[in-house]
């Protein structure tokens, strides 16, 4: 048999490791230090993953990743569960935003002409309560209570005849929906390959757009063709939420669980066994699988996942300045992703088409479904790019178009209320659907994303249990109080919005760091700088000039440079 090549990350380095840190580290840094220097200027984040997968990166189209597409593909469904774009379930905000312009709706339950917002948020806040199962149960299981939990709400409020009835069945899809839309991203996170994690756990939230393209078509097609026939133009979309959820309830119990999962519980070779057919198409030898076991190995040593009996201790995530530092990001970019005023815009465009003079029920179906494929197209996009432009980037390009759209936006809403004119209306509606691209290329496929980047493998699902609860609080407001708002200032709540997206783009500058080209506990030293704004862009800056791999005689190395100016 033909003797296999040795490799800085082969199996026996990693016992080495364990019983003499300091030497394996020396060995393992100079001879990742002499792959490095043969490729001087490259562009490299993280130096340990780049020298692993350099002789023979993994195929993306072999049939491990293919597996691993596959098996996304069933549970990014889930996000068709997901509203608010985190406010509330999908489907069902986006149903509602269609239902609310129909007048057999609002007739049969005595309601006002824009309809009713229900208390989808106050369930969604109540189930980020329960996030800790995913620690406890696992991914999969939440995941697959979350959806169980849908289909029984679904049942409640497609067979209501009370706003009680009907709101407690919106309080069911939201509470159990929270499960499976919260458990869902960790999954993602902790399952992708590093160099393909914020492509495909970004392309998790973009099928957000799905459940809005089916809710509002469904709403579009019912009202056409069934109107006059009861109430079947609304009741049958609301039957339709349970499509969804009930496919990734029978496939998630086919999918692999979370490696880091399984690692946490010391199942250290089913969680190998996964990595190596995922990550590396079935090659148990390759550098990859050692290097990610090891790293998630010592993580998880050094800081085990909670259990039930610590999730309520909220001190946890505070109790150091990185942990501080990483909750702040957490909690900024969760009420970001819904006060940039896009929950305003999506969720009542049919009132908002109607302020500026489109009346026609059909019409303002037809555009809420435009608006649906239009940010679709773009969130997609934004996927990808996050892996190539980077994250910050892509959040300052955003919010500044966001700015402009919202500017004009007003403008031309302010000219058609004084004025009455055509061009004014059509303008405004346009910039609509322009804000709505702007938000989708860069905040919708990280929303539940990023948050989850910027923390450890054991603050994960309780932080992502307060980003659910404060991305519940501001779409509260958002819900609650756009509506008088806009009846009682019309187009300048489109301005309050310009300056709180002016507030947004200068925190973005000045604090959120890039996750770009990093592992997960990579991350780790970014946090523990000083500045870790400054360390995130610097080390990527440092690391295009000669970087080298140095240890510090405790298994965990850093990356420098030979000039000495990027920093550690």
């Amino acid at each position: 048999m033909e003797e296999k090549k040795a490799h800085p990350y082969s199996e026996h380095d990693e016992n080495a490791r364990a019983h003499t840190a300091s030497s394996s580290t020396s060995d393992h840094g100079a001879l990742a230090d002499e792959k490095l220097a043969q490729r001087s200027g490259s562009n490299v984040a993280n130096a340990d993953y780049a020298a692993a997968i350099e002789d023979n990166p993994p195929n993306p189209w072999g049939p491990g990743y293919l597996k691993l597409y596959m098996f996304s593909a069933i549970i990014f469904l889930t996000a068709t569960m997901n509203g608010r774009r985190f406010s509330r379930i999908r489907y069902d905000g986006s149903l509602m935003g269609s239902i609310n312009a129909l007048p057999s709706y609002t007739a049969y339950f005595g309601l006002p002409p824009e309809g009713n917002a229900g208390t989808g948020i106050i369930g969604q806040m109540a189930g980020a309560l329960f996030i800790w199962l995913a620690d406890w149960q696992g991914r999969k299981r939440v995941i697959f209570i979350g959806c169980l939990g849908v289909i029984i709400g679904t049942i409640v409020v497609s067979t209501a005849t009370t706003i009680p009835i009907f709101t407690g069945g919106r309080f069911l899809l939201s509470f159990f929906g929270t499960f499976a839309t919260t458990a869902a991203p960790l999954y993602f996170l902790e399952i992708a390959p590093p160099q393909y994690r914020g492509t495909i756990a970004g392309l998790y939230n973009t099928t957000w757009y799905m459940g809005s393209i089916i809710a509002t078509f469904a709403v579009y097609g019912s009202h056409l063709n069934l109107a006059g026939m009861g109430n079947l133009d609304w009741r049958l979309p609301l039957w339709l939420q349970m499509l969804c959820p009930g496919i990734t309830c029978v496939g998630i119990l086919f999918c692999p669980e979370s490696p880091r999962w399984l690692v946490a519980k010391d199942r250290h070779d089913q969680a190998r066994v996964i990595i190596t057919k995922y990550h590396a198409n079935g090659d148990g030898d390759h550098p990859i699988v050692h290097l990610e076991m090891r790293e998630m190995s010592d993580s998880l040593r050094a800081h085990p996942m909670t259990n039930w009996k610590q999730y309520f201790n909220l001190r946890d995530l505070f109790r150091t300045r990185s942990r501080r530092y990483r909750m702040m990001l957490n909690i900024a970019f969760s009420w970001f992703g819904q006060f940039s005023g896009n929950n305003v815009i999506s969720y009542y465009l049919p009132y908002l088409l109607k302020n500026v003079g489109v009346t026609n029920t059909n019409t303002i179906l037809l555009l809420n479904a435009v608006y649906a494929i239009t940010g679709w197209i773009a969130a997609i996009m934004g996927a990808r790019l996050h892996d190539v432009v980077g994250r910050r980037k892509m959040f300052l390009i955003s919010t500044a178009g966001m700015i402009l759209c919202l500017s004009i936006t007003a403008g031309t809403a302010a000219g058609y209320v004084e004025t009455g004119s055509s061009q004014a209306s059509a303008a405004s509606i346009a910039f609509i659907y322009i804000f709505g691209v702007t938000f989708a290329i860069a905040y919708t496929s990280m929303q539940p994303i990023y948050p989850g980047e910027v923390l450890t493998n054991d603050m994960r699902a309780k932080g992502m249990g307060v980003f659910q609860l404060t991305s519940g609080a501001s779409g509260f407001v958002n819900t609650f109080a756009a509506p008088v708002a806009l009846s009682n200032i019309g187009y300048w709540f489109y301005v309050f919005f310009v300056f709180f997206d002016l507030f947004e783009f200068a925190f973005i500058y000045f604090l959120f760091v890039e996750t770009k080209g990093r592992t997960l506990e990579e991350l780790d030293e970014v946090f523990e700088a000083k500045n870790p704004r400054k360390a995130s862009t610097k080390l990527v800056a440092a690391r295009r000039r000669t970087p080298r791999v140095v240890g510090d005689g405790d298994g965990d190395d850093k990356v420098g440079d030979v000039d000495g100016m990027g920093g550690v």
